[in-house]
């Protein structure tokens, strides 16, 4: 009985979380409960006006190792988990 009251309480209930959903592509999944997405976003030059596209890398926990390279995911901020994991993988 006590076992599974623990397995409830350690898995997340994302619905009432609050905290920026980006959307992005998996980039890597080497490493164990973790994976890197690519999330990509669009800035304009302040003098040009030519838009141009700006990536940057997140990483996010995955706990359950299923989503792969090239999968596209959504993910949200969260508690830090470690020092550079501060997201969480909610849905494809």
């Amino acid at each position: 009985m006590k076992k599974n009251n623990q397995q409830k309480e350690n898995k997340k209930d994302v619905s009432g979380m609050k905290g920026r959903l980006l959307k992005g592509v998996v980039v890597s999944d080497k490493m164990d409960k973790t994976v890197v997405v690519s999330v990509d976003r669009y800035k304009q030059h302040p003098k040009y006006k030519k838009r141009y596209k700006v990536s940057k890398k997140y990483k996010a926990h995955d706990a359950e190792n299923k989503h792969k390279k090239g999968d596209k995911v959504v993910i949200q901020e969260c508690r830090p988990i470690s020092k550079d994991k501060k997201f969480v993988v909610v849905d494809k």
